[in-house]
């Protein structure tokens, strides 16, 4: 009798894990846009966009939700992606985004920035970041920091830091130690990259050198979100580090 019930709670439990791996969803924001369920209250945002050189490709971003607020972590590539998002996100979750981070100053992180701007939310970037949207005569984030940056949404923790170069100078990462979470951005790569895609403006001398940087900062990580890709663990920054070995 015993061992029945004991077979029957490990079914309940299994039951249990397989609900809440469902949980997770996905919401079709449009054709090029969609929503991915990372936690309560995370969202990876995952934007298609038609480059020449690398065909149709993805890219990621993520929003974060809490106590009626959002904050955006990089744009989809354009404008009009970035309106969709936003109009999606605010009227479904019935939330008002009131922040923006970016990672770096590529179009996969910026490209909606001119938008986001027009209705009143506040851009941050690394200094770095700055300077280099004000050379290239790009929209210009409206706060900088130095070296990081925490901050507080309602309670719930981010921590914005410059480690060093990748791939790009200017590269940030985001650290939610709440949710175990770190968003790697272009800086790292996802577990199937078989190579580190665009580099014409990337750090190679410091690349893996950064991404060590990190791992060592944050020893606790669950969840790895790269710029393009699938999401997955600390797995995702030892890959990047190979790649960046090889190349060299």
């Amino acid at each position: 009798m015993i061992k029945s019930i004991k077979i029957v709670l490990v079914f309940v439990v299994m039951a249990l894990q397989t609900f809440a791996v469902q949980a997770q969803k996905t919401f079709a924001v449009s054709d090029d846009i969609a929503l991915i369920q990372l936690e309560d209250s995370i969202f990876q945002h995952l934007s298609w966009f038609q480059a020449q050189s690398f065909g149709r490709v993805p890219a990621n971003g993520l929003i974060v939700i809490k106590g009626g607020e959002a904050i955006m972590i990089d744009t989809p590539w354009t404008n009009e992606m970035t309106q969709q998002l936003v109009e999606f996100t605010e009227k479904h979750f019935k939330v008002k985004l009131t922040a923006f981070v970016a990672g770096h100053s590529h179009d996969d992180c910026i490209g909606g920035l001119e938008y986001l701007q027009s209705i009143g939310v506040e851009s941050i970037a690394n200094v770095l970041t700055v300077e280099k949207c004000r050379q290239e005569k790009l929209p210009v984030p409206s706060k900088a920091f130095t070296d990081s940056l925490v901050i507080d949404m309602n309670g719930l923790q981010l921590e914005c830091q410059f480690h060093g170069g990748g791939h790009t100078s200017d590269n940030i990462t985001v650290w939610i130690p709440e949710k175990k979470l770190l968003f790697g951005g272009c800086l790292i790569k996802s577990a199937d990259a078989e190579n580190l895609g665009y580099t014409a403006e990337a750090v190679m001398q410091e690349w893996d050198t950064t991404v060590r940087k990190v791992k060592a900062r944050y020893k606790n990580i669950k969840t790895v979100v790269p710029g393009h890709g699938d999401a997955g663990g600390v797995e995702l920054l030892d890959h990047t580090v190979e790649l960046v070995e090889k190349f060299r």
